[in-house]
């Protein structure tokens, strides 16, 4: 099936469906989903937004200044997963909590605006992970168009090229929760300090990054950037900047991945500890 042939397909669900609610969260998917929802549905589209400590505030932006450009309808609630009984312990399935608890929030929305269906980004390439908040996505009767219409991640990128949307070379991200290796416990204090970390190799021109946090014994940075960015840590003013940062942030020990930034680099190790 062709490019087009799943776009068309993707606006006649959404179009049979008159109202919709949308998880927005201002990455690549949800921001081509909203904005052909908004095309077909006009204003019976609803983005909603959810705010915590797991999501940096400059993602929080980029998601209400998009919104905001295409005149949408934007509801921000706050979910704050910490709150969650179990879910700062970091069980393998902690993700399954989360969206459980978010699209829970969701639903009284959408049944406060009588509306019958809420929309998730899922695109067809999130089946090849172990994602368990999908369980929870089905549980809750929660539609996913993308996945539905058949659209890879690299289907959504190039669309969104053509559309001019803003976010169609936009890095990949995930909630900060997925720094933290399973069965490490999860706080504020250590979202805050990945979160710093991570603005800092922003703010040096690193794209595609994740500032994965260990702390066993002591508090290790593990830094994950895209393979062809790694050759960047050959400058070793900048190593020891960095270095002095991250020391300045909170981390005992500086490390680089050097297999560099890859989907789900937490999961390598669920067979071996479960």
């Amino acid at each position: 099936m062709n490019i087009q042939t799943k776009l068309q397909n993707l606006k006649s669900d959404i179009k049979s469906m008159n109202k919709l609610i949308i998880a927005f969260s201002g990455g690549v998917d949800s921001t081509f989903l909203l904005k052909v929802a908004s095309d077909v549905l006009k204003d019976n589209v609803i983005a909603v937004t959810a705010r915590s400590s797991t999501y940096p505030e400059r993602e929080f932006n980029e998601a209400a200044n998009f919104i905001k450009s295409i005149g949408a309808r934007h509801i921000v609630i706050t979910s704050e997963e910490l709150d969650i009984e179990g879910f700062s312990k970091n069980p393998v399935n902690r993700c399954y909590y989360c969206k459980k608890e978010l699209f829970s929030k969701i639903r009284k929305i959408a049944d406060e605006n009588n509306i019958h269906y809420i929309a998730d980004g899922s695109n067809v390439d999130d089946l090849g992970d172990y994602r368990p908040g999908l369980k929870a996505i089905n549980e809750l009767g929660v539609v996913s168009p993308l996945r539905e219409a058949g659209m890879t991640k690299n289907d959504i990128r190039a669309l969104s090229k053509e559309m001019k949307l803003p976010t169609w070379n936009k890095p990949a991200f995930a909630c900060l929760s997925s720094r933290f290796p399973y069965g490490q416990e999860i706080t504020r204090e250590k979202l805050q300090i990945v979160d710093k970390a991570e603005q800092y190799l922003l703010d040096l021109g690193f794209k595609q990054l994740r500032v994965r946090y260990h702390d066993e014994i002591s508090k290790i940075a593990r830094i994950e950037v895209s393979p062809d960015e790694r050759k960047k840590f050959f400058d070793e003013p900048l190593m020891d900047r960095i270095y002095d940062e991250f020391k300045k942030i909170g981390f005992d020990y500086v490390t680089l991945d050097l297999k560099g930034y890859r989907t789900g680099s937490m999961n390598e190790t669920i067979n071996k500890n479960t």
